[in-house]
């Protein structure tokens, strides 16, 4: 009797892995060249790209996730090479998404002609003299007339740093792009700390997101993400001077990564925190002869963006528009927040801050620290989520992905608006997707049928063995699989 074997993904070989892999890479270059394309002339518009781009790097991941190990030594060359050539090709042109990226360098020169930049605002009369040779600078800065530089002073140092090279918004751009770099170089370190493949940064490196917002548009959580992770990594290898540095740069950065140190912090540990206050001192302290103007247009921003009103939260909006809920304040939310990140602080203490604790278990309460943050004041500008993609490398899992594809997408179509009946659509549609994904992926976690198969998908830890004998390579690959693992999935 003729027995007729099905083939099945298992039985492919790495090259084959790698062969859709440059298809896959070759369309995110040709779509990225089409982004810069749509910049003048409209063809299938950024949501026509956006969504493009979002299918090729689900694919690419799919293919990945199907059979982890078919993996070699060529396999990551592939990744890095097709997400720094798509990188190159959005670097050199000039920002059009967003204009934040001027102000940066606008920031820098303002130091080097000695003035500090939380003084005056671009459109100063005392700056006239800066004006003419940065005059693309100045003519393309938003906010330029009534705005104080926002930027927290390790932003400031950094501005000044790299604007000693080169006065330019395509520096700049290139300089976070350069910190993706680090970003990379601690993920990578982490992912052999924690036993799994370095091919897992694929899920970061092929992010249509990152190119947009950082080697488009040069956005500064570029540097807070390389910060982060290096913070993860210091933490995981328990020190915590480092940690408390690179923790206390992210914040002094841009002040959201404060919102980890819950899960950073282990109990009984002073140097960690007393790290984090000595750099914010010493940063602060070159900026401190403008007083509490030293904070900027925060002030402003809280307003600008209905943080004040309330009008920026969707949770809160959406319970507004329950029936007999329509006077939710915005006091009763921001203490329902409150609620929510005192339990989440507790279950990262109780996780995390024993003295006895070790390895990898801050990793899940720092992520959902840094979800819920997002969750709850749901930003409306997509670089605010990209924090969360090197989470996403560590932790992969599909609610996060929805998330941030999610919210990427929709922030290139007519729905967003930034405010008003269509940016509530907007959310409507985001959170609801996401909803649907966490319900999926409970299904996936808790139904044997489909467990066996989420169990092979999530990544595999590598033992001692396997990754002295040659980390990454196909042969060398020993796989085993926990319940915790299928937990983490």
């Amino acid at each position: 009797m003729n027995l007729r074997i099905k083939p099945e993904w298992a039985a492919f070989r790495p090259w084959q892995t790698n062969a859709a892999l440059v298809i896959f890479g070759l369309g995110m270059v040709g779509f990225t060249r089409q982004l810069i394309s749509e910049y003048e002339h409209y063809t299938i518009g950024f949501s026509g790209v956006s969504s493009s781009m979002v299918v090729l790097y689900l694919a690419a991941i799919v293919v990945f996730l199907l059979k982890p190990s078919n993996v070699n030594r060529y396999t990551l060359p592939i990744i890095i090479a097709f997400a720094i050539v798509c990188r190159l090709v959005a670097l050199f042109p000039a920002p059009f998404l967003s204009s934040d990226v001027y102000r940066y360098a606008w920031d820098g020169v303002v130091q080097h002609a000695h003035i500090n930049p939380y003084r005056y605002v671009p459109g100063d009369a005392r700056l006239a003299f800066l004006r003419e040779p940065n005059q693309d600078l100045f003519d393309n800065m938003n906010r330029r007339d009534y705005a104080h530089t926002i930027y927290p002073p390790a932003a400031q140092t950094l501005f000044y740093l790299i604007t000693f090279v080169s006065p330019t918004v395509t520096f700049m751009k290139a300089a976070m792009v350069l910190f993706e770099g680090l970003t990379v170089f601690g993920l990578m370190k982490l992912l052999r700390h924690l036993g799994m493949q370095r091919e897992w940064t694929l899920l970061y490196l092929w992010c249509p997101m990152l190119i947009w917002e950082f080697a488009g548009s040069g956005h500064l959580d570029s540097i807070v993400m390389a910060f982060v992770v290096f913070a993860l990594l210091f933490r995981y290898r328990d020190q915590p001077v480092l940690t408390g540095l690179f923790l206390g740069l992210a914040v002094m950065t841009k002040f959201y990564p404060l919102v980890l140190f819950p899960a950073l912090y282990r109990r009984g540990d002073w140097k960690m925190p007393a790290t984090m206050a000595a750099v914010a001192v010493l940063l602060y302290a070159p900026y401190l002869s403008v007083g509490k103007m030293v904070f900027g247009f925060l002030g402003g921003y809280v307003d600008e963006e209905g943080m004040a009103t309330g009008t920026r939260y969707f949770p809160l909006d959406f319970v507004q528009h329950l029936p007999g809920l329509h006077g939710v304040s915005n006091s009763v939310y921001l203490a329902f927040v409150i609620v929510v990140f005192t339990g989440l602080m507790v279950w990262a203490w109780q996780t995390c801050c024993r003295q006895d604790s070790a390895g990898d278990s801050f990793l899940w309460p720092t992520f959902g620290l840094a979800l819920a943050l997002m969750l709850l004041f749901s930003p409306h500008y997509p670089w605010y989520v990209a924090w969360l993609v090197p989470f996403l490398v560590l932790r992969p899992n599909l609610t996060v992905m929805m998330y941030v594809c999610g919210l990427f997408y929709l922030c290139t179509t007519a729905l967003a608006v930034g405010y008003g009946p269509k940016q509530y659509l907007l959310n409507q549609i985001l959170y609801g997707a996401v909803a649907i994904a966490f319900m999926i992926e409970m299904v996936l976690l808790r139904v044997p049928a489909v467990r066996g198969w989420a169990t092979r998908s999530v990544p595999q830890r590598l033992k001692p063995d396997s990754i002295a004998a040659g980390y990454g390579t196909a042969e060398a690959v020993t796989l085993r699989t926990t319940g915790s693992h299928s937990r983490n999935s």
